[in-house]
């Protein structure tokens, strides 16, 4: 057998080709087919028809997940307890990491679960001509050339060259999400056409919803259409979040400081001879230990965690933690139009009858809302041209509109639908009995649909509709006063603000007629009624939303698969921005990522675009510093909601691979729940930041204590058992009170924070700095105090632990706020600080004056004087940072 040349190499896209070059190219017959022979060929040079993922084994990505330099910091702290042998803290500090890891992990194996829903959504079996014979094989077993027989029901299980086709149409919304199903032909196309507009293409995974037709194979498995999204998603790597990134930034530099610091004490105090070995050693991994912020990544998560469940109360289920905060940094939401912005249910809004344009309010299948004729509510059953319009419309269908549990599911078009809806606004749910007497079916080569019906009169009608150019000329037949011009222009105008339009008529027939045909039709003429404008309308709530994301500084792109028009007008409708401009996949193709991350920011509409346009428009953003959203809910967005920032899908509508590739699903399918999650994640950031902003002065300041005493050879004032208290009892009382913080006033009034923001600026170290020193400064001094008046040891260490724990309760009350901490607005604006601080103090009670508790941790009483004492040396600490808030606002 001669070898096989690569049909696919040629520089032709077969949509381009003729049905006799495609047949060559690919070395087939129509409709016979490919013999055995060549088919087993074919299979051992392409391979087969199926999606591969590279699979990464679980215990790898379990282990991936400890290498993160917090998981560093947290392993350091929990060998050096181990050390010490703190055992329970050591076992605290390591289900802390390896809960973090787990979190890891689940988020990582369900990015891989969308690459299986992807090849699940291949089909199984195909029904193809071989050697002349109709056959069914594995849908695995096509190869290119193959000769596959579609028909209505069918999931197309490759991309094909439709050769031949008999009223064939085709639903795509899995490749380009739009709604209504393609009509197909299988006539070549000029230049380059854009994947929505390949109407002689049929694509693997979409479904034939009308007619038959041939198709010759010419792309399987990887090369696919939905095979170049599976590899896309394969391809784009795991990111970090805005938060992430910060904490590791942050986590390395206090490593380092932390190291750097205990190395040159050890050495200072080592040449100094300050202690002996052992107890110098012991000195030093006690700094290390309470300079160690390690509550911080548990800290972080519990809050993270909280905001979680608050967002999934809200309908907006997020699957890691870091995604929580990441909504926060959002500068740019990237979103797919149908079923995201708009309903994805066809709905008739406009109404032509005669010299009347009618309005209709509701939106989407359920059938609520009503007619308006300039501005008035008209019914209806008393307005008979309308009534006439809107049951002509009806029985003009077959497709079936019903009511479910999950809401109203149609069976058919969604055109068809839209009419069916209208109806039942007008004139309720019962439909008028009526008996089918004959049909013609839509078709591309006459561009109507009708159907002969006889009344409970007994009357014979005959219900048309279709597109307008070709019912003016069935109207224009029998009424030569039909004023074509004036109803052109009507329907342009609809289409100028990309609306669909249908045109409504009907014929009265003979009473005995059985029959409806073509010919007929156009020999006779019909009587016109109207014109209808039909869209995808935008969702109610998302108007609203997005005005005040505008205002937080958050832009919104529509990313769509439909016309400049089209897309423009709904842009228009959402106030998307006050000068709309519009890019197509085309345009998007042609410039390379750098180019057009230079005036991708410059659009707001993406038109005619394909999942590869999505995908590179969320990177162009990110390569700009956008925190980028992407907003989704089909297989064609998946790519591009895996790239994204944080990926958003519909929980509703929305296919289980967006599901799977996004970090957030929208329970509720309310895109305008995206605020209320921005706006949490805004709120989880700044508590996130002033529990770091309180834990690490605070810990420094312990470390302060142990370096200082090192550094004048005096005894610890500290114990590692008391340092470690110290944390515990912080960590499991003032520190969660960051948790239940109200959003500061204004929230969503300002701009979302720069991509290369650290969570620590200048005057936010001084302020870190000053309060360490305080809180050290303080705690020694009463120290030394105690101790040259006689104090025991017990006594004045016990008031130094609690000078740190004050210290830390007045240091909260200045971090939790903006505002000045003794304001009345804010001052019991969250109750459980209270509740966090009399529970820490309950445990400083029992720690000073518990025996058993004495003998562990080397504390005693305190008298009533030396309590006053220790609240007088926590003072300085809040008088400081309010009046350095106070200096900044001024300044």
């Amino acid at each position: 057998m001669p070898e096989l040349k690569d049909p696919i190499s040629s520089s032709l896209p077969v949509y381009q080709k003729t049905n006799a070059q495609v047949i060559n190219a690919f070395e087939t017959r129509v409709p016979a087919g490919l013999t055995q022979p060549e088919v087993e060929q074919r299979l051992k040079r392409d391979g087969f028809n199926e999606l591969k993922t590279k699979v990464t084994p679980k215990w790898r990505i379990f282990l991936n997940q400890f290498n993160n330099i917090i998981v560093y910091i947290l392993l350091f702290a929990a060998v050096v307890t181990l050390l010490m042998q703190h055992y329970s803290d050591a076992i605290v500090i390591g289900i802390v990491i390896v809960i973090n890891a787990l979190i890891g992990y689940m988020q990582e194996v369900n990015a891989n679960d969308a690459l299986e829903k992807i090849k699940q959504m291949l089909s199984a079996e195909a029904t193809v001509y071989r050697a002349g014979k109709r056959q069914t094989v594995r849908a695995r077993e096509l190869v290119l050339g193959d000769v596959v027989y579609l028909e209505a029901g069918d999931n197309v299980p490759a991309d094909l060259r439709l050769v031949d086709t008999d009223n064939l149409r085709i639903q795509e919304s899995s490749l380009t999400g739009e709604a209504d199903s393609v009509e197909k032909s299988d006539h070549m196309l000029p230049e380059i056409t854009p994947l929505a507009e390949q109407t002689n293409m049929a694509f693997a995974s979409t479904g034939v919803t009308n007619g038959s037709g041939l198709g010759i194979v010419v792309q399987i498995g990887a090369t696919t259409e939905i095979g170049k999204i599976s590899t896309s998603v394969q391809a784009v790597k795991p990111k970090k979040s805005p938060l992430t990134r910060e904490l590791d930034q942050l986590g390395t530099g206090i490593s380092w400081f932390i190291i750097v610091g205990s190395v040159l004490l050890f050495a200072l105090g080592w040449f100094m001879n300050v202690y002996t070995l052992p107890v110098l050693a012991m000195a030093v991994i006690t700094m290390v230990v309470g300079s160690m912020p390690e509550g911080l990544p548990a800290a972080t998560s519990i809050i993270l965690a909280t905001g979680v469940q608050k967002l999934t109360k809200k309908h907006a289920i997020v699957k890691t933690l870091p995604a929580a905060e990441t909504l926060g940094a959002i500068d740019i939401i990237a979103s797919d139009k149908t079923g995201t912005l708009t309903k994805n249910e066809m709905t008739i809004q406009d109404i032509f009858v005669a010299n009347r344009h009618y309005t209709v309010t509701g939106t989407g299948y359920v059938p609520n809302g009503h007619f308006e004729l300039a501005g008035q509510t008209v019914q209806a059953q008393t307005d008979s041209e309308l009534a006439k319009l809107l049951t002509m419309g009806l029985f003009a269908n077959d497709t079936v509109l019903s009511e479910e549990e999950t809401g109203w599911v149609v069976n058919g078009e969604p055109t068809d639908a839209a009419f069916i809806t209208a109806y039942y606004k007008g004139f309720g749910t019962t439909e008028p009995q009526v008996t089918e007497i004959d049909r013609i079916p839509f078709d591309s080569d006459y561009r109507y649909i009708a159907k002969l019906i006889e009344n409970k009169q007994g009357e014979r009608i005959a219900a048309i509709k279709g597109a307008p150019d070709v019912m003016f000329d069935l109207v224009a037949e029998g009424n030569q006063h039909f004023d074509r011009e004036y109803w052109t222009d009507r329907a342009r105008s609809l289409a100028q603000v990309g609306k669909r339009v249908i045109a409504v008529g009907y014929m009265d027939m003979l009473g005995d007629a059985e029959t409806i045909d073509t010919v007929n039709i156009a020999a006779q003429g019909i009587k016109f009624l109207g014109l209808v404008g039909i869209t995808d309308p935008p969702r109610p709530e998302v108007i609203q939303a997005i005005r005040e994301m505008r205002v937080a500084g958050i832009k919104v792109k529509m990313i769509t698969g439909d016309s400049v028009e089209t897309a423009s007008a709904i842009g228009q409708q959402l106030g998307l921005a006050d000068d709309i401009r519009a890019m197509t996949g085309q345009e998007v193709d042609a410039l390379t990522l750098d180019e057009l991350a230079k005036i991708v920011g410059n659009y707001d509409i993406f038109a005619r675009t394909t999942p590869h346009n999505k995908l590179k428009i969320v990177q162009a953003y990110q390569q700009q510093g956008n925190v980028t959203a992407m907003v989704g809910d089909g297989v064609n967005d998946a790519p591009a909601l895996k790239q994204a920032d944080i990926g958003v899908a519909m929980g509703i509508k929305g296919t289980d691979v967006a599901k799977d590739s996004a970090d957030m699903i929208l329970a509720n399918d309310n895109f305008s729940t995206i605020k209320t999650a921005i706006e949490q994640g805004r709120r989880l950031y700044d508590n996130i930041k002033k529990t770091i902003l309180f834990l690490l002065p605070t810990s420094f300041a312990e470390g302060l204590i142990v370096a200082i005493s090192i550094l004048l050879s005096q005894p610890l004032p500290l114990t590692p058992t008391q340092l470690l208290w110290i944390n515990m009892v912080s960590a499991i009382t003032i520190q969660l009170a960051f948790i239940f913080e109200p959003a500061e006033p204004g929230l969503m009034q300002k701009p979302p924070r720069q991509a290369d923001a650290r969570l620590m600026n200048r005057s936010d170290a001084l302020q870190m700095t000053m309060v360490s020193v305080l809180i050290a400064g303080m705690a020694l001094v009463i120290f030394e105090v105690m101790q040259r008046q006689g104090i025991s040891f017990a006594v004045a260490s016990t008031m130094a632990v609690n000078i740190i724990i004050f210290g830390k309760i007045f240091y909260l009350f200045n971090i939790r706020t903006s505002a000045f901490a003794f304001a009345k607005k804010v001052l019991f604006s969250n109750p459980m600080a209270y509740v966090a601080i009399g529970l820490m103090f309950a445990l400083q009670l029992v720690l000073t004056y518990v025996p058993f508790m004495n003998d562990i941790f080397s504390t005693a009483g305190l008298t009533l004087q030396q309590w006053g004492l220790v609240i007088l040396a926590g003072l300085p600490v809040i008088v400081w940072a309010e009046l350095n808030k106070w200096y900044l606002k001024h300044k």
